[in-house]
């Protein structure tokens, strides 16, 4: 049975305290599931308290970009050392948000994910394809183009240590969410593509979430299909109550396919 991962990009919300009490009640809601990964993202001021209030949990840690040098000059920029000492385990590297409205590119964010890996950090690497790229049916060379050049220079080894996230630009906080179909035939896609860049032991090493309007009420039909192994939840992990119900229902999800 696999085991579902579901990770939470809370983005630009949260004061700190906020932050605290919205952990908190996930802690309490998940304390007792060992059959699925929890991480969860918040914004950087309150990655210190929040990684407090998860100690004694099985909840990971993890953090919503970094900067790829481990100090220096870099005013307004966090290092991968100080995601370190806070006691992150994850990064999100290449959201479709940091790539549109910061102008990151593949070759920067191959950068990212490079010094990740240096520094154990566990790389959430974000591809996808815009709303206009789908609707021309460039999808595939646009998922393809992100793939090779943001992991550019990495080792099967490094490879196998990293998260992919397939988030379709046009399904982000639309509320319009990819068909299980529509996932399955893209993390397919990029199975395959592992496959013939790293292998067959790694390819299926390496979880692929999908990102993009996730829901209680769709995780279910995602997790049934094959190559999805989680998801990149956005708006609804910033309510307890719907987050918990999302890891629920994905959990049991792969315990009904091992029944079925």
């Amino acid at each position: 049975m696999k085991k579902p991962f579901i990770a939470g990009n809370w983005k630009m919300f949260k004061t700190v305290s906020e932050a605290v009490s919205l952990v908190q009640t996930i802690k309490a809601g998940v304390s007792h599931k060992t059959d699925c990964d929890i991480v969860v993202c918040p914004p950087f001021t309150a990655l210190s308290a929040v990684s407090k209030t998860l100690e004694d949990s099985s909840i990971d840690l993890g953090a919503q970009n970094m900067h790829f040098e481990s100090e220096g000059a870099f005013t307004g920029e966090v290092s991968p050392l100080m995601l370190k000492d806070v006691r992150c385990r994850y990064v999100v590297l290449g959201h479709s948000e940091r790539r549109q409205h910061f102008k990151e590119d593949d070759a920067l964010i191959n950068k990212k994910v490079k010094t990740a890996v240096k520094y154990s950090l566990v790389p959430i690497l974000c591809i996808g394809e815009t709303l206009a790229e789908r609707e021309s049916r460039q999808f595939f060379e646009v998922v393809k183009k992100q793939f090779d050049e943001s992991l550019q220079g990495l080792t099967g080894e490094d490879v196998s240590k990293i998260v992919l996230a397939y988030e379709p630009v046009w399904a982000i906080g639309t509320g319009q969410t990819a068909t299980p179909e529509q996932a399955e035939q893209m993390h397919s896609y990029v199975r395959r593509l592992l496959n013939e860049k790293y292998g067959n032991e790694i390819a299926s090493r390496v979880p692929i979430l999908y990102g993009g309007s996730v829901k209680p009420d769709n995780i279910g039909q995602l997790m049934r299909k094959p190559n999805v192994d989680g998801a990149l939840v956005g708006g609804a992990s910033l309510k307890a109550e719907t987050f918990t119900q999302i890891i629920v229902n994905a959990a049991e999800a792969c315990k009904a396919e091992v029944h079925s």
